[in-house]
C-alpha cells in the first residue's frame, strides 16, 4: 500500500501540478464547496486519471498532513497492493429518501469478502441517522462502516459529493472494500461538557425537534444561547446537544442544520426521537484536543501499523478551536505515528462505531478516524 499527497492552496481551474509517483487505486479529494460548485477539477481528475476510482466533498475546512485550511484542495492518491475496491453512488431527492438510499447502496456492495464500507454524504439533504440504519440493516456485523457527511463552512447553503467525473449536490458515494489483507482500525471521540438540566423530547419528527418538556424548541434553545441565538444556525454549532434514548447506552451528540421560526422547530443532522432526553454543551478546548488524542488511541489498538488515516472532524470543533485547530489534528498525528499519511475534512455529521464491537451511528461534534493498512 503506497500513498501520496497534493495540495492546491489557490486552485486555478488546472491540475497541472497533480502527479504521483504510482497509478492510484483511489484518489480522494476534499475541497471547499466555492472551488467545487459549477466547476471542471473532477473531470480534469478523471481524464488524468482514468482508471482510478475518485471520490471526495465540500468541506468545512480541509486537512492534509497537519494543517487545516479553508478554500483549498487536497488530494490524496492511494495504491491498494491487495485490496479489491468498488464505488457506488446514489442521488436524493430529500431526507426521506436516507433509510432506503442506505440499504440500496449497501445492497450493491454487499458480497463475500466485504471487509469495509466508506461513505461520503450530502451534508444538508440526508438524515444521517436513517442513512446508517439504512446501511447497518444490510451488511453483517463483521463489515465496518466509516464516513461522514459534506460541509460547506459555516453557510449551511450547498454541499457537494464528487462522484469520479461529476461534482453532485443531493448524493451519497460509498466504496466497498474487499480482502482479508486489509487492516481498518476506527475511534470517534468527542470532548464536550453537558451542562443544564436534563430535557424531554415531548415532540419530533425524524430529525426535527418539535417541542421539549411541551414548550416550543426553539423559543427554549434561544433562551439558552442569549445573545447568541442572532447567529443562528451556524451559532449552534457551540451548542449541541447530548442525547440519550436508552439510559442504558452512551448518549450520542446532535448538532443543528437549520431552523424554522414558524414552526418554532430545530433540524439536526440526526434523528431526535420522542422520548429521548437532550441536555445542552459547551466546549472545552483541552477536552476537545484530549478526544481527538483519544479517537486516534482506539484506532491505534485496532490498527496497529496505519499507514493512511482518515479524519472526519465536525465544523463545531474546528469554530470553537479556531487558531488551535491543528492542535487536534497534531495529537493525531503524535498518536498514529508521523510516517500515517493523514487527510480529511471538517463536516456536517460524522459516520463510524465509538470502538471496535460497537455499532454504527452518526455522531456529530467528534473526531472520527478511519486507519488502514494492508498485510
Amino acid at each position: 500500500m503506497k500513498s501520496e499527497q497534493v495540495t492546491l492552496k489557490q486552485y486555478d481551474g488546472t491540475i497541472d501540478d497533480v502527479s504521483f509517483s504510482f497509478t492510484p487505486t483511489l484518489l480522494l479529494v476534499f475541497a471547499g464547496s466555492s472551488i467545487l460548485k459549477g466547476n471542471s477539477l473532477a473531470s480534469l481528475l478523471k481524464q488524468k486519471f482514468t482508471d482510478t476510482i475518485i471520490t471526495g466533498c465540500s468541506t468545512a475546512g480541509e486537512i492534509g498532513g497537519t494543517n487545516v485550511s479553508d478554500d483549498t484542495v487536497v488530494i490524496t492518491a492511494i495504491k491498494f497492493d491487495k485490496t479489491k475496491l468498488v464505488k457506488e453512488s446514489i442521488d436524493l431527492e430529500d431526507a426521506s429518501g436516507s433509510l432506503s438510499a442506505g440499504k440500496e447502496l449497501m445492497s450493491r456492495l454487499s458480497k463475500e469478502d466485504l471487509k469495509h464500507v466508506f461513505v461520503l454524504s450530502d451534508g444538508l439533504n440526508v438524515n444521517g441517522t436513517q442513512l446508517v440504519s439504512g446501511m447497518r440493516s444490510v451488511v453483517p456485523d463483521n463489515v465496518s462502516i466509516t464516513g461522514g457527511l459534506a460541509g460547506d463552512g459555516a453557510n449551511f447553503i450547498n454541499t457537494y459529493i464528487i462522484d469520479d467525473g461529476d461534482i453532485k449536490n443531493k448524493s451519497i458515494v460509498a466504496i466497498g472494500f474487499y480482502g482479508n489483507d486489509l487492516k481498518v482500525g476506527y475511534g470517534s471521540l468527542g470532548g464536550w461538557d453537558s451542562f443544564g438540566l436534563d430535557r424531554l423530547v415531548t415532540k419530533s419528527e425524524d430529525n426535527v425537534l418539535y417541542e421539549l418538556d411541551e414548550k416550543p424548541a426553539l423559543e427554549l434553545y434561544k433562551s439558552f444561547l442569549g445573545e447568541q441565538a442572532k447567529g443562528l444556525p451556524a451559532s449552534g454549532l457551540l451548542f449541541p446537544l447530548s442525547m440519550r434514548v436508552d439510559g442504558n447506552e452512551k448518549p450520542v451528540v446532535r448538532t443543528i442544520l437549520a431552523i424554522d421560526e414558524d414552526e418554532q422547530s430545530l433540524t439536526f443532522a440526526g434523528d431526535i426521537p420522542e422520548g429521548a432526553y437532550v441536555r445542552l454543551m459547551k466546549a472545552n478546548v483541552d477536552r476537545l484536543i484530549n478526544g481527538a488524542e483519544g479517537a486516534a488511541k482506539v484506532t491505534k489498538s485496532e490498527n496497529n501499523n496505519p499507514e493512511l488515516a482518515i479524519l472526519i472532524s465536525c465544523v463545531g470543533r474546528k469554530l470553537v478551536l479556531k487558531q488551535l485547530v491543528e492542535e487536534e489534528v497534531e495529537a493525531v498525528q503524535d498518536v498514529v505515528g508521523s510516517n500515517v499519511t493523514l487527510t480529511g475534512f471538517y463536516s456536517y455529521g460524522e459516520i463510524a462505531p465509538f470502538m471496535k464491537d460497537a455499532k454504527c451511528e452518526l455522531h456529530n461534534q467528534t473526531m472520527t478516524i478511519t486507519t488502514f493498512s494492508e498485510s
